[in-house]
């Protein structure tokens, strides 16, 4: 790190803490009560397990077994609460607390046999936790995360409209947004990043379980670029909430239990949340998941089983000023990747994977008319894995050492603005890999961002701006790459972005958004030097690699009702310059077997649509609907252009056109359907890529909820592919080899207390 860089934090972060006003002081803060009941408004029921939550101060109870619940610790204001329950609507209500008081409310929830989805808040103050992505796009919760959840988040979330998987057996599957992957997709876990190398190769697992989320939200927009640059297709954040910032007046978690067929895979995982004392709270969670070789209509794919653990305990103080607490985790996963039949490693591959965070975080109420709360969190995460070649040789390791600390101040009007936030974030990675030619490296990164919104009647206006600035430092001198010189790399931008909605009334909504993006290259693309048998490839960095700028722009259009709802969204993202690792169709001369992957810069283009829909049909039946296209295009390179008109060519790993129908039938507790999906085949393939068929799957869901000893119980069975029909995901790497799994019975029961 250079030592004008260093300046240049230390001053901002001595600039930040002089703006920052005093916390308040406990008497300046009166300590407060809310309690209430939670009752069905059609038959005036009381409703157990109901899911509370005070917008702004990251405040969550659960509701008793008879529907009462109490918060505590709670200062006098105004605030948003969300109520939410499996089969009913997910609303929200305004409360004024008291000082020095308790508050007694009576909340009201309507049935409804749509999925449940957050409520759209325009006009309205509602900043959300650390934990939470702030005006997100789509939240995935209750019933629907349930019905979809899988072992990976890639497959949990593969149903919503622009999303697809990449693939390379099981375990390895990882989010693509609109034919963006990698670094341009941003996964958080509870708004921090994963400090792991999934973003760099498709044999890299996510370090993260989807059964120990509460929720996953996606976000795009101004509201993305509180958390990177790059972020041009969006943002994923899994809320597991493992530092509590709730203080429970009783304790509750959840049990849950998961098994499929078709890998004789079984899952099981518990989550608790207790008082400790009038301030302190304890979560503990944690999982453990096995499974064996894939079946598929082919046949068995071989070494694709897995067996991985997430555990995490966070501990937090609660008082009526905000909270602070700390929290560790540790994930470990050991998979198989299949065997490349076609070359590479015949035996396949097995990787043994881990990663250690530690954490803390604070949310501090200020007194200040201009500022109202501050936010700051640190974070370090330890990360390593291996791949073992099938005689028990380690062929390569990464490791990968990730600091962060951020702070983040929201703030009350500035100027024409009626809302916003400031803040900082800072960045330190040492990335190591041992059985190629790449050098260690250090990266150090400094990022400043502000986020405002405005709303004039009926308009709702978000701004955003981050500044970026990235250090790469590998530890070698006099090395090259293909010619090119291995040094220092330094880049500073500024991203941007704007989003606009309407409100027209009765349901309809209408919005636009545009958003400049910028990526620096990354470790990988600047120094990769040598074989990757995972991954099938031999892979080269680009040293003199420029920073890679793009242009999104999108517009949509929703409907809203209690009996319907409905988006359409039309994108287009440029790029001036796309870092990918292109294949050159070249072996290597190291290793015959592996195909030569450059990291190179071009123009390119990805445009498409997507459509979503859900209708309620009577009292029982409901049918949804979605669908989504990607296109991407990408210019020659100098080598490639001929006397011919044409200048572009297809862009890789791009999916094909997708749709789902759903159709299902709901009788008091009882949910069952059926479920069609559809993939139009792939053509237009990159170079050196096989194109895939179109196909249509055919699968069944059911679910039932009851309450029996004081607690709440749900059972979720579905059967996919009851067909067993052959089909090929394209964005797989091994399509070539083995299709996607066969017919698959699983059952997932969730018990809450």
């Amino acid at each position: 790190m250079t030592k004008s860089f260093k300046l240049f934090c230390i001053l901002m972060a001595l600039a930040f803490s002089w703006l920052l006003p005093q916390p308040l002081t406990a008497s300046e803060l009166p300590n407060s009560t809310i309690t209430g009941i939670v009752i069905d408004e059609e038959t005036g029921d009381p409703i157990s397990y109901t899911y509370l939550f005070l917008e702004g101060i990251n405040r969550g109870q659960t509701t008793h077994s008879d529907g009462t619940f109490t918060f505590k610790n709670i200062a006098a204001g105004t605030y948003t609460i969300k109520i939410q329950r499996i089969g009913y609507k997910t609303q929200s209500q305004i409360i004024e607390v008291p000082e020095n008081d308790t508050l007694k409310i009576t909340l009201s929830l309507t049935p409804t046999i749509l999925d449940n989805e957050g409520v759209e808040v325009i006009g309205h103050r509602h900043r959300g936790s650390s934990n939470h992505l702030e005006n997100a796009t789509q939240t995935i919760s209750g019933q629907t995360l349930r019905q979809n959840l899988s072992s990976t988040l890639a497959n949990t979330l593969e149903d919503i409209p622009g999303l697809s998987t990449r693939s390379m057996g099981t375990a390895p599957g990882r989010p693509v947004m609109r034919g963006l992957g990698g670094e341009r997709l941003m996964i958080l876990q509870d708004g921090e990043r994963t400090g792991d190398v999934s973003s760099q190769s498709s044999d890299h697992a996510v370090t993260l379980d989807p059964m120990s989320a509460e929720e996953i939200q996606i976000a795009r927009g101004p509201s993305a670029l509180e958390y990177g640059s790059n972020a041009i297709s969006g943002v994923i954040n899994v809320v597991r909430n493992q530092i509590p910032s709730s203080h429970p007046d009783h304790i509750h978690g959840t049990g849950t239990l998961q098994g499929e067929s078709v890998n004789t895979g079984g899952a099981a995982g518990i989550e608790l949340l207790s008082p400790l004392s009038s301030s302190f709270a304890l979560k503990i969670d944690g999982n453990l998941r096995s499974a064996l070789n894939t079946s598929t209509p082919d046949g068995t794919l071989e070494n694709s089983g897995m067996f991985s653990t997430n555990n995490a305990v966070g501990i937090g103080y609660i008082r009526p000023w905000g909270h602070a607490g700390l929290a560790s985790s540790l994930y470990l996963n050991n998979y198989g990747i299949p065997p490349d039949s076609l070359g590479g490693h015949p035996n396949g591959v097995n990787i043994e994977m881990e990663k250690l965070q530690i954490e803390g975080k604070t949310e501090i109420f200020v007194n200040n008319s201009f500022f109202e709360k501050l936010k700051i969190a640190l974070s370090h995460k330890s990360y390593y894995h291996q791949e073992i070649e099938s005689n028990g040789v380690v062929g390569t390791e990464f490791g990968l050492l990730t600091s962060n600390i951020s702070l983040k101040a929201d703030h009350k009007a500035l100027g024409i603005f009626d809302e916003g936030k400031i803040g900082i974030w800072t960045e330190r990675k040492n990335y190591a890999v041992n059985g190629t030619r790449t050098p260690d490296s250090d990266s150090y990164s400094f990022s400043a961002f502000l986020i405002e919104e405005k709303n004039i009647g009926l308009l709702h206006l978000e701004l955003g701006a981050r500044l970026d600035h990235t250090t790469s430092l590998p530890d070698v001198e006099n090395q090259s790459i293909g010619g090119r010189d291995i040094r220092d790399r330094s880049f500073t931008a500024l991203a941007s972005s704007a989003n606009a909605v309407y409100d027209f009334g009765g349901g309809f909504f209408t919005g636009a958004s545009i958003i400049h993006s910028f990526r620096a290259p990354s470790q990988e693309e600047l120094f990769s030097q040598g074989p990757h048998l995972a991954s099938y490839s031999f892979e080269v960095g680009n040293p003199d690699l420029d920073p890679e700028r793009g242009l999104g722009k999108e517009i949509y259009f929703r409907y809203r009702k209690a009996n319907a709802r409905a988006e359409l969204t039309l994108f287009h993202n440029g790029f001036s310059n796309y870092n990918y690792a292109r294949n050159t169709g070249r072996r290597s001369s190291q290793n015959q077997s592996l195909f030569i992957y450059q990291f190179t810069g071009t123009k390119a283009v990805l445009s498409g649509i997507e459509f979503s829909s859900q209708f309620k049909l009577s009292n029982n039946w409901a049918l949804s609907t979605s669908a989504s296209y990607t296109h991407g295009k990408r210019k020659l390179f100098e080598n490639e252009q001929t006397n011919a008109s044409e200048e572009w060519k297809p862009l890789p790993i791009i999916p094909p056109f997708k749709g789902n129908v759903e159709l299902s039938y709901t009788y008091d507790k009882l949910k069952v359907g059926t479920e069609t999906k559809i993939a139009a085949a792939q053509k237009r393939t990159g170079e050196f890529e096989t194109s895939t068929d179109s196909y249509t799957v055919f699968n069944l869901f059911s679910q039932y909820r009851f309450e029996k000893w004081d607690l709440l119980h749900t059972v979720s069975l579905n059967a996919n592919n009851i067909l067993n029909t052959t089909y090929r995901n394209h964005l797989s790497r091994i399509k070539e080899i083995y299709p996607e799994p066969g017919r698959n019975i699983s059952l997932l029961y969730r018990m809450y207390f």
